[in-house]
């Protein structure tokens, strides 16, 4: 080494980590193949329900939590609401099947800071990853502050949902019957919520029992007179 020169070893900084909840093992390692592949992120945890979540939350402390919307033991707004609560400098990216504005609402109320809907996942995980990471909120693009301001401040759901009938729904009894109000078939459901035709059918007998619903159209009917359904659709 010549005299006065001194040669520093630069150490590179560490990626942001990240922990995965979804109960689906094949959609878990299509986000982890997602992220690898990108590089920039590193992937420390995997959990296939809101219980185990919070554990490797507790354990882990990633920097960026991936939450999807529907879990076993209790829905991915509820879970999102309590790691804010629990944990409020991890950063919550919701990635769900559900587009509807209701829906987005909820998770930012709840303290998500981003939303991607799965069928863009592929193309906008990342983007999404890259966003909140650097404290902006995202919704399939970079939106504003003030936007996301807006949908904090609209009626919280449960607030508008009083109804003690569909307060007495599971999280995915009420989901699976806003699907079957919006017209989709029970294979439909199953194929969205990778379940069973079967489980559906139960979460439907279960829905009719507790409601005290007999048909699809005064199940329709139901969940309009709730706001849990464009009735546009069904002109």
């Amino acid at each position: 080494m010549k005299a006065g020169l001194f040669y520093y070893r630069v150490m590179a900084a560490p990626k942001p980590s990240i922990l995965i909840v979804d109960d689906h093992p094949l959609f878990r390692e299509g986000l982890r193949a997602i992220i690898t592949r990108d590089g920039r992120f590193e992937v420390t945890g995997e959990a296939g329900s809101a219980r185990e979540a919070l554990r490797l939350v507790r354990r882990l402390k990633p920097e960026l939590i991936i939450v999807d919307i529907s879990l076993p033991d209790r829905s991915g707004i509820e879970l999102t609401s309590e790691l804010r609560r629990k944990f409020p400098e991890s950063r919550i990216l919701i990635v769900s099947m559900h587009s509807k504005i209701d829906y987005i609402a909820e998770a930012f109320q709840a303290g998500a800071t981003g939303y991607v809907v799965k069928e863009s996942a592929a193309e906008r995980l990342i983007d999404g990853l890259e966003a909140i990471a650097g404290g902006e909120y995202f919704l399939d693009s970079c939106v504003s502050h003030e936007v996301v301001k807006r949908l904090m401040q609209m009626p919280a759901k449960d607030a508008r949902i009083a109804d003690p009938g569909y307060g007495s729904l599971t999280p995915r009894e009420q989901e699976v019957m806003r699907l079957l109000a919006e017209g989709l078939s029970v294979k439909k459901i199953a194929e969205k919520l990778f379940i069973s035709p079967k489980t559906v059918e139960n979460h439907r007998a279960n829905i009719m029992n507790k409601l005290d619903i007999h048909s699809t159209v005064e199940l329709i009917r139901y969940a309009a007179r709730l706001g849990l359904i464009d009735l546009d659709l069904w002109r």
